[in-house]
Parts: C-alpha cells; structure tokens; sequence
C-alpha cells in the first residue's frame, strides 16, 4: 500500500509496476536476498519510495543486516518524518545496536503520530526494561495485549509449520538464522499474552526460545501450563527451562564432579547492606553481557553498587580469583546442542568482568592463538576432568539447546559463571583475522539445523515447494 504522507518538494517517479511485484513476490515465497536486491534496484528508480525503504528496511533486519536496516529506515524517515512504520523500524535497528536513547525517541514521535500503534508500544516496552523503568510494563501491555500471536508473512507448500515460544519482556533465545523462511513456517507466540482460553495455531514442531528463568519466569510458567496442548516435538521444553535460574542452577551443579560453583544468594536490599565478605560480586538477577553487574571490594564499593544497581532483590556471588597466566582472565563458552559438546570462543581479558565484545582479542595476536587452539582442540585444552564436568551438566540442564560460560582450575575442574539456555554465538566480522572462528561457529549452525531436522514428524521433512495458490 502506498504511503499517502509525500514530503514537500519531491518528485516522485512512477515506478514500474513489475519491479515492485517481482520484489513483493520474492519475497513472498522466502527468497529474501533476490527481493532485497529487487528493492535496491526499485530505489534507484525512485530513491524516496517509502514502502521500498520500508520494506527493504525488514528485510535487511529480518536477514540480521541490522547496520543495512538502520540505514534504510533513516532514510526513509529523512524523507517522511511523520512515518510512524519507518520510525519504529529505525527504532528496533537502533535497539539492536544498544542506541536506546535514540529508539527511545524514535518510539515516541511514532505514537505521536499514530497513538495506540501497538509495535510502538512493543519497542518502546523493550528500551525501558533495559533501563529497569518501571514504566515498561504499561507499554508492553499495550503493545501484546491481544497481539500475542504473530503469524509467518506467507505460508507455502511444503512448509513445515514452527510453533515459536517467546517472552513479550525479554529472556529470550536469539535464534536467528535458524529457520530458512522457504522451509519454516515460523508462528511466534508470546506465551505471557496468550489468553488462557486462546487456542494454539497448527504446527509441526515447537521450539521454546524463552531462556532466561529469572527475567522471564512468568512467560516460563504460562508456557508450561500448556505442555499438554502441544501436538508436536518440542526443544526447550518450558518445564526444563525454570530450573535453570541463576541460584536454583547454582544449588544443582554444585555437587557435580569436576564443578566448582561460587556461593550464590538472593538478598534483599537490607540483607544486601549488611554483607561483611569481600570481594563480592552483585547482580540485579535477569541481566546479561555484564549489565547491572558490579564487584564490591569494601563497604564504600557496596554502598555504591547498592545506589547503581535495580531491583527489589539482588544476587550476591562469592568473588572466585580466576586469573591465569600472564595475569589475565579468561572466560570459556560452549554450546551444548542435543548432548554434544560446540567450543563458542575463548575471551582473554585484563578485566574481572569478562565479555568477548570487551576483551580486546582483535588487539592481541596471542590472545587469538590461544583461542585458536581452544576451537581446534577443546578437549586437549580443557583436559578429560573439564570434558566431562561440561558433559554431566549438559545432562543436568536437561535441555536441547543450552550453553556454559566458564573458567578452568588449576586441578582441571570448571568454575562455572553461568549455565543456562540464554547463550549465543555471535559471528564475528568480515576481517580476515577471525577466519580462524569460522569453522567452529559453522559446525554450530550446521548442529542446529540437524536437531531442528531430527525433531520433525516421521517423514516430514522441510523441502522447497512452489507457493500456495
């Protein structure tokens, strides 16, 4: 449908009705690389078309070309300011590049614009939770309530059809790159607003990407009560999942052999106040990649993190000395996907709070080769008792898809950090020093797509078809 708002002073071109169906078309049917490049050529056409910039714009996300979306949604707003659509895309691609101030703003000329618009009110919910504004849970109600089911943009033969549990608040699995869109038919559900008298859409296959046990234990809990309505194979199951939050998996590894868990508690802001052991480490529990996360090496540090920190109730972790050789930290990740064992990556870090986006591996060569040696070879490197600690809390977890953050000891024993099925394995960039990634965060996707495959139907399995009708 063409945007009726036409900016001052353009004008526009008559685009070829061809063009914009082949994009359409392709695009329709799941061949979203030929249809981005369709757009592109539309745009040069005309390059102020606004639902090509629009459209591209979700394509581009949707591909996971997150810097490419942001760029065509900017444009598009340049050009119609008052484009409601255009501001929340630009929004959800800022929000994915952590400029959440910016998206804040984009969100809020959006419903200026158009008040009620319910994927406003959606972005808008996610920027605040991520600043543990309370005044998040208003616009996430307005933004899901009866909007809790979002249905695949076509359907095609041959598709199977993907029942996709997710969490309105957050907590939930990155699985993108998972599904090709001309094999899957992917409904995502968000189980939280899902009215309990709801019916389930039709499917073949149920995946729970809702992985976080502490910042989504109610959409946890609504999921499960509808186990006995799933018709299909399930990863993830709900129920396996809400036993994986960070104190009740501390309490379950921790008799584990070969694990070493440092002491976890929930406290109370009070009780927090009243902590007398130093170093501690306090969290706001449901945060990750090192927010709302602070160390305490005196009574002032904690007054400090106290003031800084969320929440009603904090967890409070034994501080464990990991440094390594050369003085540095180090923080292993793996993936455990279907009982097998995936090396993710190795950081290397100066800093106690270790995170690959901070470790500064591109500035040291030596941190690459030990990681390097750690992709090519996880069992030489972490050694038979590490190995086979990883393995029995893979059986621990009890889940399909999961992942362990860790360190290793100096009798060969992992200090496990986090273990849960929130974890990811971002890609690394296109410059030649990470090629040596590569491989093992292929064998990874390559293992996903094999249990997705395992889990079909007898006899189903995803294939290619012409579309429907």
């Amino acid at each position: 449908m063409a945007h009726a708002q036409q900016k001052a002073g353009i004008t526009r071109e008559v685009v070829p009705d061809d063009l914009r169906g082949m994009a359409r078309r392709l695009a329709s049917r799941g061949d979203d690389a030929a249809a981005r490049a369709a757009y592109v050529r539309l745009l040069q056409v005309d390059p102020t078309d606004h639902d090509a910039l629009v459209e591209l714009g979700s394509l581009a996300a949707a591909g996971g070309y997150i810097a490419a979306a942001r760029t065509v949604f900017a444009q598009a707003v340049q050009y119609y300011p008052e484009s409601a659509v255009a501001r929340v895309g630009l929004a959800q691609a800022l929000i994915e590049g952590e400029d959440i101030s910016q998206a804040v703003a984009h969100c809020q000329i959006a419903l200026r614009v158009q008040p009620g618009m319910a994927a406003a009110h959606r972005a808008l919910a996610h920027c605040l939770d991520s600043q543990g504004d309370p005044r998040a849970a208003a616009h996430r109600h307005l933004g899901y309530c009866g909007h809790a089911v979002v249905q695949p943009r076509t359907r095609m033969a041959g598709q199977l059809r993907v029942l996709l549990l997710v969490a309105a608040r957050g907590g939930n699995i990155s699985v993108q790159g998972w599904f090709d869109p001309t094999m899957w038919a992917v409904t995502a559900v968000y189980a939280d607003y899902l009215g309990p008298d709801a019916l389930l859409p039709a499917h073949d296959l149920v995946v729970n990407a809702i992985g976080d046990a502490d910042y989504a234990g109610s959409a946890l809990a609504a999921a499960t009560r509808r186990m006995g309505q799933f018709g299909a194979p399930v990863i993830n199951r709900p129920d396996a999942v809400q036993g994986t939050g960070r104190e009740t998996i501390a309490r379950r590894l921790a008799t584990l052999p070969g694990v070493v868990m440092p002491r976890l508690r929930s406290l109370s802001r009070d009780e927090a106040a009243s902590i007398s052991q130093f170093p501690v480490l306090l969290r706001t529990p449901g945060y990750h990649t090192g927010q709302h996360f602070e160390r305490a090496d005196d009574r002032r540090g904690l007054c400090r993190a106290l003031v800084g920190l969320p929440g009603a109730r904090l967890l409070a972790i034994d501080y464990a000395e990991t440094r390594g050789p050369g003085g540095f930290w180090r923080k292993f990740r793996v993936l455990i996907i279907d009982g097998v064992i995936y090396p993710v990556h190795l950081a290397v870090s100066d800093q106690w709070k270790v995170h690959y986006f901070t470790a500064a591996m591109a500035a040291h060569p030596s941190h690459r080769d030990e990681e390097q040696r750690f992709l090519r070879d996880m069992a030489g490197v972490l050694g038979a008792t590490a190995m086979r600690a990883l393995a029995a809390i893979g059986v621990a977890l009890g889940l399909d898809y999961a992942g362990v953050d860790f360190a290793c000891c100096d009798d060969g024993s992992v200090l496990v950090f986090e273990a849960n099925a929130t974890m990811v394995a971002p890609p690394p960039s296109d410059e030649p020093i990470w090629d040596y990634r590569r491989p093992a965060l292929a064998a990874i996707a390559q293992a996903v797509q094999a249990m997705l495959a395992r889990r079909c139907p007898a006899g189903a399995h995803p294939h290619r078809e012409q579309m429907v009708g």
